[in-house]
């Protein structure tokens, strides 16, 4: 693993064994470099995206990547539109269906204006989201983890990074790189 790499890419995992990065990279990739794994530490794999975990069973074949097969619905599933439920007050749906278009068209053009104008903040909230969900697994009992974690949501860039620098340096580096994009947004009015 070299310091270059850095997680945040879409599509890639990173696992840790304890305090130890071992793998990172595609899912195959991950699995492949695990299966060789001897050591006795407990093994946690990282969604680099969403700092979530993952599971990856180590005792099947390598896993082949699906598309999962959504059961057939309403909508035009071919251009990946999918029916769903949404609720609102008699008065929304009233206007909703005097616009261009009718409401669907009225829904997908207001998400997607929201989209645009929230993103930078958005993209903020995701990344301290995705370093959060990966400091509580890794350093939930570290010192200064509570001190840290105010200091990622307040947007406390330095002091975030004094405390977790005092923290094992491969999980230090991990939560540098998710906690990046958050820093570089902060700002975006986007």
């Amino acid at each position: 693993m070299t310091p270059s790499s850095h997680p945040g890419a879409s599509g890639t995992l990173t696992a840790f064994a304890g305090f130890e990065r071992l793998a990172r990279g595609d899912r195959q990739e991950v699995f492949a470099q695990l299966r060789q794994y001897t050591g006795g530490a407990p093994l946690l794999i990282f969604d680099d995206t969403s700092g979530a975990l993952v599971d990856l069973d180590l005792r099947e074949p390598a896993p082949e990547p699906t598309a999962a097969e959504a059961p057939r619905s309403v909508g035009r599933p071919k251009l990946g539109v999918v029916a769903r439920e949404v609720t609102l007050l008699p008065r929304h749906w009233d206007w909703l269906g005097r616009q261009p278009g009718g409401a669907s068209v009225a829904l997908r053009r207001l998400v997607e204006e929201a989209r645009r104008i929230h993103h930078g903040r958005d993209t903020v909230r995701e990344a301290r989201e995705a370093a959060y969900r990966f400091m509580t697994a890794m350093a939930g009992s570290l010192e200064g983890f509570e001190e840290a974690a105010r200091a990622l949501f307040a947007g406390d860039r330095p002091r975030f990074a004094a405390l977790v620098a005092a923290w094992p340096q491969d999980v230090a580096e991990y939560l540098q790189g998710l906690a990046a994009v958050s820093w570089s947004n902060e700002n975006d009015p986007t």
